[in-house]
């Protein structure tokens, strides 16, 4: 089935809850007016539904693969990342000073849900070349910068993520890959980096690995690693490709899902070392690869809705199409599946799971604009704190959300799904990755637990919390479904509070305890905040309907959808609170032996 990207829902999002006329203000983003987005958005739209997407299932169907150290992408692939390049695609939310198209963050994040909608096995190039981006931009030396900043946000040159290791997985205190110096500013590079994705590639004529990797002198543990740039080829002063560097892939993985994407098996350094130059400052490595991560991290959260769209349109084509039984309440004869109760209801679940995601996903996308952007330093820094709050939940909720999603879109095909012909068991298979890499739900949970809560005594939380509460308040005075959503919301945000401070206060006390709970913390969080985007939604889809603003249809679905998402969704919130608060125990109760 093809892809349709939702651009009513996006610019909803856009302009009515993530404020882009406000973005539009701010300091360096004049150009995103509300006529060039539209025109932007449309463009992308057409790019992905008529060129990447039709690669999806094909792909899957007859993956990368790997021959003599070279690896070969799926049929397609290359035609289609040629148009991405020329479309100028990559570099959206990039500086116009190398390159790029300089539009907010808020912006460039439709166009990434629309790329990995549309094929989450392409998009992952173009997604891990925008953290190398982010990570030079912030890092990078003038030199390291001038070298490498214009061929990679034209896409003319890809980057990667050079962390994990055989023995060293989420635990990177356990990097081994050594980085010896040559007195010439340069560093040979040894050792083995597994779980690259577009590791290696026929898409683009050059590959930036950033790798990780220890200096001779430097202290154990994560205080001593280094941040380096090794390219695939050597670049020579003048930007053009010298020798091939010291720097391989010996094998791809044979993967559950995301077929079509290589991902890679790194050898550096097996014929003399692999020439390194050192981004920053060193044992300083970590932190600059934080740059790149949370910006996957963010982007996986956008991936997460994206994959869980593209299984949503596929069930409501399927079951307005399949007829099956006759319906509950009596009728003359079989109807389509989407007259069915449950399938309804599954339906329903899906559509407002995703808008939830995206809101929030949205929403946190313009308070990064805010937070890099606006002219006030105490406003910046505000809106990037509670950027960084929700960053995993973004990620950590909506691919938990996704997850769920794409199984139930299997569910509704029943069990046509079961069938890989039909393609939802793909959208079932890609999620599963979703949670797993650039950190499990549960590195999610610990960051939202310790740097994002404990730290400042759950200050940002309550701050997020009150608003939610001023927003239950507007739904309150509205009879009907809006007041229906407001009680819920009332009562998530109470859960949510009560969550926050038993984590603030027992996070030194009982530390395992709050850590065993860490996880539905966080999709409480996700479902509390993603329903307060559906409660704001639901508000201004009643005043348009008031004023006769508008397509009446469509804001008649919000309210119902919320209402819905209150329902369901949000009603969980309470129970949540008593496995967080009173389940530790349950948790802990038996010896590792006992298992």
């Amino acid at each position: 089935m093809s892809y349709q990207a939702p651009l009513k829902d996006m610019q909803f999002v856009l302009n009515e809850l993530a404020n882009l006329e406000q973005i539009n203000q701010l300091p360096g983003c004049e150009d995103a007016t509300a006529d060039t987005v539209g025109a932007v958005l449309e463009e992308s739209a057409k790019f992905c539904g008529e060129v990447v997407a039709p690669l999806n299932h094909s792909g899957d169907k007859e993956p990368s693969f790997w021959k003599d150290g070279s690896v070969t992408t799926s049929k397609g692939f290359k035609e289609a990342f040629r148009a991405f390049v020329e479309g100028g695609w990559q570099g959206v939310q990039h500086p116009s000073e190398f390159g790029g198209q300089g539009l907010p963050k808020l912006v460039a994040t439709p166009c990434m849900e629309m790329l990995h909608a549309a094929n989450l096995s392409f998009a992952l190039a173009p997604m891990l070349s925008d953290g190398a981006i982010e990570a030079l931009l912030t890092a990078g030396s003038d030199a390291q910068k001038a070298l490498f900043l214009e061929p990679l946000i034209s896409g003319k040159w890809t980057g990667t993520m050079n962390l994990t290791e055989p023995q060293a997985g989420s635990d990177l205190a356990a990097v081994r890959t050594r980085a010896e110096p040559q007195g010439d500013g340069t560093y040979k590079i040894f050792g083995t980096k597994i779980f690259i994705t577009y590791g290696e590639h026929d898409m683009a004529e050059n590959i930036i690995h950033l790798v990780l990797a220890r200096t001779p002198d430097a202290p154990a543990g994560v205080k001593g690693i280094s941040l380096f740039v090794v390219p695939k080829f050597l670049v020579n002063a003048d930007g053009s490709l010298g020798a091939r560097n010291d720097a391989h892939c010996v094998s791809i993985e044979h993967k559950l899902g995301i077929k079509a994407s290589p991902t890679a098996v790194l050898q550096f350094g097996d014929h003399g070392g692999a020439i390194g130059t050192l981004v920053g400052e060193e044992n300083r490595g970590l932190e600059y690869m934080f740059i790149m991560m949370n910006a996957a991290r963010f982007g996986v959260g956008i991936q997460g809705v994206s994959v869980a769209e593209r299984a949503y349109q596929q069930a409501v084509s399927f079951a307005k199409d399949r007829v099956q039984s006759r319906e509950v309440a009596g009728s003359p004869g079989p109807v389509a599946i989407i007259n069915h109760p449950d399938v309804r209801r599954m339906l329903m679940s899906m559509r407002s799971q995703i808008e939830a995601a995206r809101a929030l996903a949205y929403v946190g996308a313009g308070l990064s604009d805010i937070a890099h952007h606006h002219a006030d330093d105490a406003t910046r820094k505000a809106n990037l704190a509670v950027y960084e709050y929700l960053v995993p939940i973004i990620k950590g909720w909506s691919t938990e959300m996704s997850e769920n999603v794409t199984r139930d879109g299997v569910q509704v095909h029943g069990g046509m799904g079961f069938i890989e012909e039909t393609g939802a068991a793909q959208h079932y298979r890609d999620s599963k990755i979703l949670t797993i890499y650039e950190g499990t739900t549960a590195i999610q949970a610990n960051d939202l637990v310790g740097r994002k809560t404990v730290r400042d005594g759950g200050a940002v939380a309550k701050g997020l919390i009150a608003q939610v509460r001023a927003t239950a308040a507007q739904l309150a005075e509205v009879q009907g479904d809006l007041a229906s959503v407001s009680r819920r919301l009332v009562e998530g945000a109470d859960a949510l509070e009560q969550v926050v401070d038993y984590v603030v206060a027992n996070a030194k006390s009982d530390v395992r305890a709050v850590f065993a709970g860490s996880v539905l913390y966080l999709k409480l969080a996700g479902i509390v905040l993603g329903g307060w985007q559906m409660g704001r939604a639901a508000l201004v889809a009643h005043q348009k309907l008031q004023g006769g603003e508008g397509d009446a249809a469509f804001f008649k679905a919000k309210i119902a959808t919320a209402r819905f998402f209150a329902d369901h969704v949000l009603s969980g919130a309470g129970g949540l609170r008593t496995a967080i608060v009173e389940g530790a125990a349950g948790v802990l109760a038996l010896d590792v032996e006992q298992f």
